[in-house]
């Protein structure tokens, strides 16, 4: 598979929702209601929000052939050399390709001041956490995140570069 991991553009974006709606509702089915996933997809990937992360944060997408596979963003932290990956999810069909990882790094190699990367995980996301493991991410908390009246356990990782 030949593909490219670029900074994302504003033409991205339909493709970008596309892939949050079949990536969070493949990986968080039986985990977190559907009405609340269609919920948080609504306001956290509308037009406006993704422009807003698309120019104000590292937002990377993997893309063949002029279709976007997956995407991943970052952004820094307060704290010196810390940045959070706020997401990174893929077309369930490219799942175990590789494109993950060549996100990850690729956000990596283009922050180079970050010396700690943090992520949220939901508890029950075993696909998520098998991946930030192998990546070697390590647990450093636990908590109950409230989201949208729903409640979740969620694992904070962190990966020191």
């Amino acid at each position: 598979m030949a593909y490219l991991i670029r900074k994302s553009q504003k033409d991205d974006v339909k493709q970008i929702q596309k892939i949050a709606h079949k990536s969070w509702h493949a990986t968080y089915e039986g985990i977190i209601p559907l009405e609340i996933q269609n919920q948080f997809l609504s306001s956290a990937y509308s037009d406006e929000m993704l422009h807003r992360r698309i120019f104000h944060s590292l937002f990377l997408v993997a893309e063949e052939k002029e279709e976007i596979l997956g995407f991943a963003n970052f952004s820094p932290v307060k704290g010196e050399g810390e940045m959070e990956l706020g997401a990174i999810y893929l077309s369930p069909e490219q799942q175990g390709k590789g494109i993950g990882s060549a996100l990850l790094e690729k956000g990596v190699q283009l922050s180079p001041d970050a010396r700690t990367v943090f992520i949220n995980v939901e508890k029950d996301n075993q696909i998520g956490k098998r991946f930030y493991e192998a990546k070697g991410f390590k647990v450093i908390s636990e908590f109950d995140d409230n989201f949208d009246g729903h409640l979740l356990k969620t694992i904070r990782m962190m990966l020191v570069l």
